[in-house]
């Protein structure tokens, strides 16, 4: 079972759609999905392989990752009107949460990217449970960078684990003793330790909780050591002050691309054959 049967079974479970199996036995229908404001598409794929696992068949008529406008008609539906509205809502949903995510990354790397070409705009771990390679795919539509899908697959020193180990130096050393191959990066609050960090290995350095004005400074400190590294901002960066690091950092981080975005707005239409 993969995570589209999964939501398809959430919603009808054992006994299926009971209203609509009431109400209707074999009449044909279609039905457009129409978008009721503008926006970047995504989820247009999951959401015809919804339809496909419910009976009905689909033609997309946008791309995910394609601008549309209110109006616009991105999805046409064919089958049983029964089909059609057991995958309505998990459709709808699948749309409306991966095009706000989309949406707002695209806004923001445009905007960034007007100050710093090479900056990209990545997104975290605050994720919703079991949705993540959905809103990570919506950042990769609007433009964005994923950063690590988990905790297996990529090295990233938390203030957490040096509290427990009880110094920058000892946690870098001993992760390159056990991780010899591995790019590190470390998560760090304060001048020290981002300079530490830089004299003693670290290939990625998140600057956590820097207002921009500190942040830069820093930056230019640890640059001036080695330039090779890749310098990130993350904590406390919103729409409103994004602009503010685009100008000294590779990467920007934010978990409210994921956690925090609202929806936008899809309506599914559908007409008695």
């Amino acid at each position: 079972m993969d995570d589209i049967d999964r939501f398809l079974r959430e919603d009808v479970g054992k006994k299926g759609d009971i209203t609509s199996d009431a109400l209707l036995t074999n009449e044909k229908a279609h039905a457009f999905i129409v978008v009721k404001e503008k926006c970047i598409v995504a989820g247009l794929e999951e959401a015809s392989q919804v339809f496909q696992r419910t009976g009905a068949t689909t033609r997309l008529l946008f791309k995910d990752g394609s601008p549309v406008r209110k109006g616009d008609q991105v999805m046409l539906i064919q089958g049983s009107a029964r089909s059609i509205l057991k995958g309505e809502r998990l459709a709808l949903n699948l749309i409306g949460r991966m095009s706000g995510i989309a949406t707002e990354t695209a806004i923001l790397v445009h905007r960034c990217k007007k100050i710093n070409p090479h900056v990209s705009i990545t997104a975290t771990r605050k994720t919703t449970p079991g949705f993540r390679r959905f809103e990570k795919k919506a950042i990769i539509l609007g433009g964005g960078e994923p950063h690590r899908y988990g905790l297996y697959d990529a090295v990233l020193i938390k203030d957490n684990h040096l509290k427990m180990i009880g110094s920058v130096e000892k946690t870098l050393r001993t992760l390159r003793n056990h991780l010899p191959h591995s790019m590190i990066e470390i998560e760090v609050e304060n001048e020290r330790d981002a300079l530490t960090a830089a004299r003693f290995g670290a290939e990625i350095i998140m600057l956590d909780n820097f207002d921009p004005i500190k942040g830069e400074k820093v930056a230019g400190k640890i640059r001036q050591i080695n330039p090779r590294i890749i310098l990130e901002a993350s904590g406390g960066i919103t729409a409103e002050n994004i602009e503010k690091y685009a100008s000294f950092v590779d990467r920007i981080s934010l978990g409210y691309l994921t956690h925090s975005v609202k929806n936008k707005d899809y309506s599914l239409e559908i007409i008695k054959k």
